[in-house]
C-alpha cells in the first residue's frame, strides 16, 4: 500500500467482490481484521469481509420517529431478549411491544464483540453488527419491521472506549489512543491531540453509517461523562451536529441520547448555546430515590438518596435532584440547574442493563417489592413528564436476572471479573467474601442462558396483571400528551406523592401511595371522580381497594398503589382502565 499525503495508506485490487474475506499485514506481522470494518463473520481476530452496496428492499421510506415528547422506550439485549437471541428472532416480538405502547425501541450495543456473548460494551469494530446475531440485512430487516409498526429505533454506541479484546486499532495508528487521558477502561481515545481528525472521522462515520445504512432513528450514547477532550468545539459537539445534518438531510429527525451521571445542562444545550447538542440525557436520580425508598438501598452513590417523598416529588417536577449540592459519594458538588429544560431533555426509569445487572446478583426491582409497590412506581414512572423507559420484561414483571456475562479468552475473563469487584466495592454483594463467592461467573454460559426472558411467564396471573396495568398507563400516557400538559408534581405526606397535568377543559390528579395504608385530600380535588386504580389491574386475590370520599375530597389507600382523580374532558380516560383479571 502506498502512503497519500493525507496520511492514509492506499491500494487498489481487481477480481475481488461481495463476499470477499481479507485482512492486513503490517511491517510482516499480521494479518489483521480491518478496523473499519463492516462484518466479522468469524469474530473480532479473524477475517473481514468485503459487503456489496445494499439492495435491501427498505419499503419505510414514509416512517418518521415520534417527536422527543411522545417518545417511550423500551431497552433490550438482542442475545437475551429471545430464545433465538438474533435480530430475526426479535421481529417475532415487535407485535408484543405495539400492543404493549411503546414506540422506540433501544437495542444495546451491537457492534461486533469477542466470544458469543456480551453486553456489548466491549465492542471493537464500530462499524459491523455482530455475527453473533445475524448478518448485516438481519439488522435492517429487524429495523424495517419496527418501522411498519410504528416503533423507531435507537442503538447503543460507545465512543469511550474500544476492546479490550480484539482492538487492533494501535497497530494500524499508535496516536489513535491518548497519551495525557485516561478511562476506567485503560487509555482514552484521542479526540484533542496529534492525529486527532482522524480518530474522530472514525467515530462519527461510523454514527452516520448507522443512521445512513441502517435507516437507525437515534443513537444512545454510553458513558460520555468519561470522555475526556479538552478541544473545542469538542468531538462530541462535532458528532452530534453531524448527525442532526445528516437527519436533515434525510428529511427525518434524528434523535440523540446521551448517558451522562453529572446532571449537566449543557449535555442537552446546542453547540451555540456552548452545549453538547444532544435532545435527551439520562436523568438517574429518580431512579435511584424510587430505589432507596421502596427497596432500600444505600449502599454506593445510593447512600446520597433519601428516597422521601417530597425529594421524588421535586426530581419529578424539574428533571433530576442535584443541581449542584455536595454528594458524598462524588466528594464534590454536583448538577446544575435544570431551568429552563424541556422535562423531555431527561429519560428517566425505575430498571435498566445498568442498574438491574451491576447488581452482585442481577436482581430486578419487581423481585424485591409487593406487586402493589412495583404498581405504584410503575404508574410514577409513566405518568411523569419525563421520557419514560423501560427494560426488556419490565412489564410483566419478568423474574429472570440480568446478570453481567461476557465471553473472553481465559486471562481477559478474569481481568474483567476484578475490574468488576473493584468498580462496584462499594457494594456489599461484592467485598463479602461469603455472598462474592456466590456471584456468578461472568463468563459462564449459564449466567448468560440464565439472564434471557422467558416469555411464556406472561401468562401466570401476576405477570398478566402486570402486562394489563402497563398497557393501560400506556393508553394514558398517550392521551395526556395529547391532551395536556403538565402542571406540577408534589409530596402530600410522607407516603404519597402527586402528579397533576391540566388541559383547557380539565385536569388530572395522579396520587402515588408508595407505602400503605396511606390517606390524602386536597383542596383542589372539588368536583373530581376516581376514574382508574391500580387496584382494578390487581389479581382478585391481593386487591385491597383504595377508598374515595368526594364530599371530604379525600384518599384512603391500604396498601400501596396509585389512581387518577380527573374532572372534564379528560373524563376521555375512563376507555383506558384495565381489564377486571
Amino acid at each position: 500500500m502506498s502512503l497519500k499525503p493525507n496520511g492514509m495508506y492506499e491500494t487498489r485490487v481487481e477480481g475481488i467482490g461481495p463476499g470477499a474475506l481479507y485482512g492486513f499485514k503490517i511491517d510482516g506481522t499480521g494479518p489483521f481484521p480491518d478496523p473499519a470494518s463492516r462484518f466479522q463473520p468469524r469474530g473480532v481476530h479473524g477475517p473481514s469481509q468485503v459487503l456489496g452496496a445494499s439492495e435491501f428492499s427498505w419499503a419505510d421510506d414514509n416512517f418518521l420517529a415520534p417527536p422527543l415528547r411522545d417518545l417511550s422506550i423500551y431497552e433490550l439485549h438482542i442475545g437475551a431478549f429471545t430464545p433465538e437471541g438474533t435480530f430475526r428472532g426479535a421481529i417475532g416480538k415487535l407485535d408484543a411491544l405495539r400492543e404493549l405502547g411503546v414506540n422506540v425501541v433501544e437495542i444495546m450495543p451491537i457492534a461486533e464483540f469477542p466470544g458469543q456473548r456480551n453486553w456489548g460494551y466491549d465492542g471493537v469494530s464500530p462499524y459491523a453488527p455482530t455475527h453473533n446475531y445475524g448478518a448485516p440485512d438481519d439488522l435492517r430487516a429487524l429495523v424495517r419491521e419496527a418501522h411498519r409498526r410504528g416503533i423507531a429505533v435507537c442503538l447503543d454506541v460507545v465512543y469511550n472506549h474500544l476492546g479490550p479484546d480484539g482492538a487492533y486499532h494501535s497497530t494500524f495508528a499508535p496516536q489513535f489512543y491518548s497519551a495525557k487521558h485516561k478511562t476506567p477502561w485503560g487509555d482514552g481515545l484521542n479526540y484533542d491531540s496529534e492525529g486527532r481528525e482522524k480518530v474522530r472521522a472514525y467515530f462519527i462515520e461510523s454514527a452516520l453509517a448507522w443512521i445512513r445504512d441502517y435507516h437507525i432513528d437515534g443513537l444512545r450514547a454510553d458513558a460520555i461523562d468519561t470522555i475526556q477532550d479538552d478541544s473545542n468545539p469538542s468531538f462530541l459537539a462535532e458528532l452530534t451536529e453531524r448527525l442532526h445534518s445528516l437527519g436533515r438531510e434525510l428529511g427525518r429527525e434524528v434523535f440523540l441520547i446521551a448517558e451522562d451521571a453529572r446532571n449537566q445542562r449543557k449535555v442537552v444545550l446546542p453547540p451555540e448555546q456552548g452545549g453538547l447538542g444532544f435532545d435527551v440525557v439520562w436523568a438517574d436520580d429518580f431512579h435511584h430515590h424510587i430505589r432507596h425508598r421502596l427497596a432500600g438501598d444505600n449502599e454506593g452513590y445510593y447512600c446520597d438518596f433519601d428516597g422521601t417523598a417530597e425529594h421524588i416529588a421535586e426530581t419529578v417536577r424539574k428533571g433530576w435532584f442535584f443541581t449542584g449540592q455536595f454528594a458524598q459519594y462524588w466528594g464534590r458538588e454536583r448538577g446544575t440547574s435544570p431551568q429552563g429544560l424541556s422535562p423531555q431533555s431527561r429519560l428517566f426509569c425505575i430498571q435498566n442493563h445498568d442498574q438491574i445487572g451491576n447488581r452482585a446478583f442481577g436482581e430486578r426491582l419487581s423481585t424485591q417489592i409487593s406487586l402493589p409497590t412495583y404498581f405504584a412506581a410503575s404508574a410514577l414512572l409513566l405518568l411523569s413528564p419525563e421520557i419514560p423507559m423501560l427494560f426488556m420484561g419490565q412489564e410483566w414483571a419478568a423474574p429472570e436476572p440480568f446478570l453481567y456475562f461476557t465471553d473472553h479468552n481465559r486471562e481477559v475473563g478474569r481481568l474483567v471479573t476484578e475490574g468488576r469487584r473493584r468498580e462496584f466495592e462499594h457494594f456489599a454483594g461484592f467485598t463479602d467474601e461469603t455472598r462474592r463467592d456466590r456471584i456468578p461467573d461472568p463468563q459462564a454460559e449459564d449466567t448468560f442462558l440464565h439472564s434471557k426472558l422467558d416469555w411464556a411467564r406472561r401468562q401466570a396471573p401476576e405477570h398478566a396483571a402486570c402486562l394489563n396495568w402497563y398497557q393501560a398507563l400506556f393508553q394514558i400516557r398517550k392521551k395526556l400528551l395529547q391532551t395536556a400538559t403538565f402542571h406540577s408534581s408534589r409530596a402530600l405526606n410522607d407516603k404519597i406523592v402527586l402528579v397533576e397535568w391540566q388541559s383547557s377543559g380539565g385536569s388530572l390528579s395522579f396520587v402515588a401511595a408508595l407505602e400503605g395504608p396511606a390517606e390524602a385530600s386536597d383542596a383542589a380535588w372539588q368536583n373530581r371522580k376516581l376514574i382508574l386504580s391500580s387496584e382494578d389491574a390487581l389479581p382478585a386475590a391481593m386487591r385491597r381497594p383504595a377508598s374515595w370520599n368526594a364530599a371530604a375530597r379525600g384518599l384512603e389507600f391500604q396498601q400501596p398503589g396509585a389512581v387518577l382523580l380527573a374532572s372534564g374532558d379528560l373524563n376521555l380516560l375512563q376507555e383506558s382502565r384495565p381489564n377486571d383479571r
